[in-house]
């Protein structure tokens, strides 16, 4: 007998209960909750010291002088802001493998495609590209830079804690609480941070499993900040203590108009993105061009109305402005208008950051022209708390994150009814249109049973793949029609490039086969996963939206080993003689 259970012996109480008592822990903890305690706090630190490094460098040293120096020569708001914007497209081009890859777009994209998986090799060049976009007046903040930092530490720290056995599955949670973390440092509103994460990859779902690794990793990360930058409020609101059953009815025709704006900027947004990224220029001739109608938007502006509101850069100066002092309607929905415009130019373009801040200021500011012109309320403040969280919520489909932000902000709960209703009719009236266009709808199914069984058990390992050079005609003849399979894994010498599918032959013309290669037409975009990925996180990636229907096995070397589909999942559960649900029709 054990030396540990020999005590035990001696009482017939322990040696009856102790197995309960053993049962009913191993039960409370399986979800292995307490490495949380340990590794949120390290991804809150690092995320908050990357944040107030980039906050430093943009908001106290570069943005101020460079936007003292455009209110003094207007002018030079064109060539400034394009000058900036050419050296954040040669940097992304030449220090960064994919240029169009950055910010929240990469963070949602590695949390559906690539299990969290971020590429650090260009971690500081992209937060350079953030810098000289926002710094030199890209319609813009810092939200971007923050939330891509964060999920990368996050990603790159799952790496470096192997102590503490982390699940594969594990490095996805870290991507979100790193994201967390740096929403929550930036904006100094850690619950809006938290919420604004977990709502961030879906349209109509949060990520639940990364709740609380992402709530203790987001008030780490706010206090980390607030040590060396203060913890008073980045927005400060002025609020009032009461609303009317009137003022409600008008809060929802405000989340209406703004809904519908939303959608046409969502839309239009999208549609230049892809133009732009289709467009076949060098990346710092696109971004010089969106720098140059950015700057134009800037100075255009100042030119008709010479104030001191100016629609580019970070802005964090022109809420203040908005929300204290008075401006026409006709200047508030004008500088709404073209920063909006501003936006498309400089992230469209392929400007490194995101959206947050120009949504809830352009919100602001048609709020408060809304409460000027048609409600003739003196509670201008309102109105503009409910058109920024209206727009947030139906531009990033996060209006959990819009009302709390809006709660954080105004230090009270007078706003939250009103931005509730109003954030509740955008978000139903954009429908699905959203900023981001690697936002998935829901989650993908969840089968909990695959947890624990990994791929390698039932991967394909006779793998026909084929060679990059090798042309279409020899695919066709030599490759497609005699094998069932639908995509096959591309190859470059012994090096995975991608992956063709047999259906992609109809895109090209049979005449010119012969002289078009299989590397021309391979998706080079795959999802891959390691031999000891689990069963489950395999068939969330297969049934997930926009997806292919193989993964790529491969070794940390990157070699390939195997492929699995939807079928070699259905096959092993046939195996073990589990009941789980038809996948749909196999292509590969």
């Amino acid at each position: 007998m054990p030396k540990r259970t020999q005590w035990a012996s001696k009482y017939p109480l322990l040696r009856k209960y102790l197995p309960l008592v053993h049962e009913d822990l191993g039960a409370t903890y399986t979800r292995n909750l307490h490495k949380w305690l340990i590794i949120a706090p390290i991804i809150g630190v690092t995320t908050g010291l990357t944040v107030t490094a980039v906050a430093v460098i943009i908001l106290r040293e570069l943005w101020p002088a460079v936007f003292g120096y455009y209110l003094r020569h207007t002018w030079i708001m064109v060539p400034g802001v394009t000058a900036g914007f050419i050296i954040t497209g040669l940097i992304m081009q030449y220090l960064t493998p994919d240029p169009d890859e950055h910010s929240t777009e990469e963070i949602v994209r590695s949390y559906h495609n690539h299990q969290g998986d971020i590429d650090m090799r260009p971690f500081f060049p992209k937060l350079l590209a953030a810098v000289t976009t926002v710094g030199f007046g890209g319609s813009a903040a810092l939200e971007g830079p923050s939330i891509y930092g964060g999920g990368a530490m996050g990603s790159w720290l799952w790496a470096k804690l192997g102590r503490f056995n982390l699940e594969a599955r594990d490095r996805r949670i870290m991507l979100i609480s790193g994201a967390a973390a740096g929403m929550a440092a930036v904006f100094r509103a850690p619950l809006t941070g938290l919420v604004f994460a977990l709502e961030m990859p879906y349209k109509d779902d949060i990520a639940h499993e990364a709740l609380l690794p992402s709530l203790i990793a987001s008030v780490v990360s706010y206090v980390t900040l607030a040590f060396f930058l203060g913890a008073t409020p980045i927005f400060d609101f002025e609020t009032v203590s009461s609303f009317t059953g009137r003022d409600l009815i008008w809060c929802a025709l405000l989340g209406l108009f703004i809904g519908l704006i939303a959608m046409t900027f969502a839309i239009t947004f999208r549609r230049a993105r892809s133009f732009v990224v289709k467009w076949a220029l060098p990346h710092w001739v696109k971004l010089a061009v969106g720098g140059l109608l950015t700057g134009v938007c800037g100075y255009a502006f100042v030119l008709i109305f010479k104030d001191s509101l100016v629609p580019i850069g970070p802005n964090y100066e022109a809420v203040p402005t908005i929300l204290g002092a008075h401006h026409a309607s006709l200047e508030l929905i004008s500088f709404g208008f073209t920063k909006l415009g501003a936006t498309i130019f400089s992230l469209a373009s392929g400007g490194v950051s995101a959206m947050f801040v120009p949504l809830f200021l352009t919100g602001g500011a048609f709020g408060t022209a809304f409460a000027q012109t048609l409600v003739h309320s003196p509670a201008l403040g309102l109105y503009a708390a409910v058109g920024m969280a209206a727009f947030i919520a139906a531009g990033y489909k996060t209006p959990l994150a819009a009302v709390v932000f809006v709660a954080e902000a105004t230090g009270g709960h007078a706003f939250i009814i009103p931005a509730l209703i109003g954030s509740a009719v955008a978000y139903a009236v954009s429908g699905d249109a959203s900023v981001s266009g690697d936002q998935r709808l829901h989650e993908g199914v969840r089968v909990h049973e695959l947890r624990g069984i990994s791929v390698s058990e039932f991967m394909q390992r006779h793998v026909i793949s084929v060679q990059a050079s090798m042309t279409l005609r020899d695919f066709a003849d030599a490759i497609s029609p005699h094998y069932r399979h639908g995509c096959f894994p591309v190859l470059k010498d012994h090096r995975i490039v991608g992956t063709v599918a047999s259906w992609s032959l109809t895109r090209i013309a049979p005449e010119k086969w012969s002289r078009t290669t299989v590397g021309d037409v391979a998706e080079h975009k795959v999802m891959r996963v390691l031999p000891d990925c689990d069963a489950m996180e395999a068939l969330r990636l297969l049934l997930s939206e926009r997806t292919h229907s193989v993964l790529l096995v491969t070794s940390v070397s990157g070699k390939l080993e195997g492929i699995v589909t939807k079928t070699d999942i259905l096959e092993a559960f046939k195996a073990r003689g589990e009941d789980v649900l038809e996948p749909a029709p196999e292509m590969a």
